[in-house]
């Protein structure tokens, strides 16, 4: 449910190349943190899945555009 809820905003970012600007990786972070929260995930863990889920973000652009 987190997973398919969080690959959908990632989806919605603007089509721009946002792994470039801060203010739209800023974006993701608050979004991410947003549905953790949502979903009853532990605070002091929230860190590292953002960072995961940015990463994995990243990645399915760069596959995206090859």
């Amino acid at each position: 449910m987190v997973a398919h809820e969080q690959s959908e905003e990632v989806k919605r970012l603007p089509k721009l190349d946002w792994t470039r600007r801060e203010s739209v990786r800023a974006d993701l972070r608050r979004r991410v943190r947003h549905l953790l929260a949502k979903y009853g995930y532990p605070p002091d863990l929230s860190e590292d899945a953002t960072q995961l889920v940015r990463k994995q973000a990243e990645l399915s652009t760069s596959n995206e555009d090859s």
